[in-house]
This record gives structure tokens, C-alpha cells and sequence, in this order.
């Protein structure tokens, strides 16, 4: 092998292992019972990142987006209350901004089951964030049942992250 061959194969080799990323796990209390369950975050944030305050990602990244339920249930556990009582606070300190509260279930049950179960779950955070002072005409609700997983795997810890509720902010909320 050449010199020039090796040069080319070297800053080859440079560049797979300098463009390798890794994910960061965290492990979280889904608020459904479970603990211990680990889900990634996507997007790791570098030193120094900011977010602009009132955007969907201020909301993600510095109050919490999500709740989660056990299973069968929409009724609202102190760890979900907690971070819609966040939410609120955060709603009420950005008035313009409107959101979409999303109902979620996990892959067991029909159909027609589920749909209703993300309903009640995206209600119940909805009627939790109005008590806290928030306006109602601010807040969408919208059940995608099981039809949108998190979660790919056939087992607790897969369904445990999937039993949630998801406030997202809306494009003409912001």
C-alpha cells in the first residue's frame, strides 16, 4: 500500500469516528407507577445551548411536556400533577401561546378503546390546567390513542412510556 492510499484511508477513518454521536439515556419516573423506566433523549443539549423562553422548546426542555398514566387510568398521580401545575405556571407567564394536550395509550386494547382511554388522559390534564387558572380556549385536546408509540417493545416498560399525556405547543400559539 502506497503512502497516498494510506493517507486517504486514515482521514477516512478520521472523519466515521469524529462524525460518531452517541445518545444520552436518562433514566425517569414515568409518573404511571413505573420507575426505572429509560428513555432517550433526543436531542442532548451542548454547554452553553439556550432556548428561546415561550417556544415549544422552552416548554420541553425547562418545564416538562409529558405525563404519564397507569394502566387503564386517566386519573392524574402527584408526579403528573406536578408537572401540569409547572405547565400552568409556565402557560401563564407566556398568555399568547396556545397548546394541544395529546391522549395517549399503549398498544393493548382495541382501537375504539384507546382512542377513548387518550381522550379521558388529555381531558383530564386539560380540566387540571383550567382549575389552575388557565383559559380553556388556549388548550386543544386530541387523542391519537395507540396509534403513536414512543415505545416500540411488547412489554411493561415499553407500555409504561406509552400511557401519556403530551402537551405540545401550537404553530398558532407561538
Amino acid at each position: 500500500m502506497n503512502f497516498k492510499n494510506l493517507l486517504v484511508l486514515f482521514v477516512g477513518l478520521f472523519f466515521v469516528v469524529a462524525c460518531e454521536s452517541t445518545s444520552i439515556e436518562t433514566t425517569k419516573t414515568t409518573g404511571g407507577g413505573d420507575t426505572g423506566s429509560k428513555s432517550v433523549d433526543p436531542k442532548p443539549k451542548p454547554k452553553g445551548f439556550s432556548v428561546a423562553p415561550g417556544s415549544a422548546q422552552d416548554l420541553v426542555v425547562n418545564v416538562g411536556d409529558r405525563v404519564f398514566f397507569a394502566l387503564n387510568k386517566s386519573n392524574l398521580n402527584a408526579a403528573a400533577r406536578g408537572t401540569l401545575e409547572k405547565q400552568a405556571a409556565w402557560l401563564k407567564k407566556y398568555v399568547r401561546v396556545k397548546v394541544s394536550l395529546e391522549g395517549h395509550a399503549d398498544e393493548r386494547g382495541t382501537r375504539e378503546y384507546n382512542l377513548a382511554l387518550g381522550e379521558r388522559r388529555a381531558n383530564a390534564a386539560k380540566d387540571f390546567l383550567v382549575a389552575l387558572g388557565v383559559s380553556p380556549n388556549r388548550i386543544r385536546v386530541i387523542s391519537y390513542g395507540k396509534e403513536r408509540p414512543v415505545a416500540l417493545g411488547h412489554d411493561e416498560a415499553s407500555w409504561s412510556q406509552n400511557r401519556r399525556g403530551v402537551t405540545s405547543v401550537s404553530k398558532s400559539g407561538s
